[in-house]
């Protein structure tokens, strides 16, 4: 692998897709392989799954606490993505991963990163990552075995909308084979870094 190189303006790598699409896993490729890079945490109000840790894969927030940073203008972007559970990028995430000479990777979803791509314009790179299709999506949110079969059609339908958003964003990566999608996601930081 070629080294990402840390630079002294502020660039953000954003990684979209619908749920399921594989944007988590190319984004820990992203990270595993590229010491530059380092992973924003997003603050959410929903709860932690499984072995999730606070700080670590989220900043687990009470809707009390998440609202009262929606008023102090804390966040870069914010959206309710399902009823009642926000998600959003917290300033105070992005400035200390820049003091840390870290380049910031978004995993986030796709109405957030329009937010964010029209904020920092030519000091992101935006990519969608494309499920091969509809059913292989639906094939890998059963396959995960953590929602209910109703939360995985609210999944499917929110998908659909979403593929329709992707040509706003500077580039889209089929994940149809993910070693080939990750190193199509490398090619393009390691050229938009430069």
């Amino acid at each position: 692998m070629s080294a990402i190189v840390p630079i002294t303006n502020k660039k953000v790598i954003i990684l979209t897709a619908p749920s399921g699409a594989g944007k988590s896993t190319i984004t820990q490729f992203l990270l595993a392989n590229y010491p530059n890079l380092a992973f924003s945490i997003s603050a959410t109000t929903r709860k932690p799954r499984g072995t999730e840790k606070d700080g670590v894969e989220y900043h687990f927030l009470s809707a009390a606490a998440f609202e009262g940073h929606i008023y102090q203008n804390d966040f870069l972007e914010y959206e309710m993505v399902y009823e009642g559970l926000y998600y959003g990028t917290l300033k105070s995430e992005l400035n200390r991963l820049w003091q840390l000479g870290k380049t910031p990777v978004l995993d986030i979803d796709v109405k957030g990163a329009i937010k964010v791509q029209n904020v920092l314009g030519e000091d992101c790179l935006s990519i969608f990552i494309m499920p091969p299709s509809i059913e292989v999506l639906k094939e890998r949110l059963l396959s995960r075995q953590t929602e209910s079969a109703e939360a995985i059609q609210t999944r499917i339908d929110k998908a659909a909308y979403e593929i329709e958003f992707s040509s706003q964003f500077k580039a889209i990566v089929k994940n149809e084979v993910l070693e080939v999608a990750c190193a199509e996601v490398a090619k393009l930081i390691e050229n938009f870094i430069k």
